[in-house]
């Protein structure tokens, strides 16, 4: 597990893969130094502690301080990983419109070209016969592979607004809580 795992709170139930690649993303960025994501590893280890949460970012901040953490090196990289977030949602959006046209539109394009084609074989001699019965049993699994294919598209991106949203609004509630705590 990514250490950067433990520092957000109630994702074991978002999907493991998106939480992941939200992560690695966040990792894959890290500024180097102190900064926003140290500062919440901090605050993670401070939370073991059982202090409460306000006592808990001023101790973590006190001590961020005396690396030259200051509140709005703080505030602004929270703001930068909050962007890289939005990043990897802008590219997943992307990536799960191409995954549509291909998966889903592409099929069903296809479906009604057969469909087309059966009208055709309708019209024509007897020995196509065989051929539009092929194109009917194309078409039926043509189907089940679109509504398949959709599900699985629709239940990846829920997972991954679910997370985004989750840790998103972490970090908003993160933002919030420096802003109130420390001076």
């Amino acid at each position: 597990m990514s250490p950067l795992k433990e520092i957000f709170n109630n994702i074991e139930n978002l999907d493991t893969k998106s939480v992941d690649s939200l992560i690695q993303s966040i990792e894959k960025n890290n500024i180097p130094g102190f900064d926003f994501v140290e500062f919440k590893q901090s605050l993670a280890a401070l939370a073991k502690m059982s202090l409460d949460e306000a006592t808990a970012i001023k101790s973590a901040f006190a001590t961020a301080s005396t690396v030259g953490l200051t509140k709005q090196k703080l505030l602004e990289s929270g703001e930068y990983y909050k962007g890289i977030l939005r990043k990897e949602k802008e590219m997943f959006d992307v990536a799960l419109q191409n995954q549509i046209k291909i998966k889903v539109e592409g099929k069903q394009i296809e479906v009604k070209k057969l469909q087309e084609d059966i009208e055709k074989h309708k019209q024509t001699i007897l020995q196509l016969e065989k051929q539009i019965e092929d194109a009917r049993d194309v078409i039926q699994s043509a189907d089940n592979v679109i509504k398949t294919e959709k599900d699985k598209i629709d239940t990846t991106k829920n997972n991954f607004e679910k997370a985004f949203e989750h840790l998103s609004s972490q970090i908003d509630t993160d933002l919030k809580n420096i802003n109130q705590y420390i001076a």
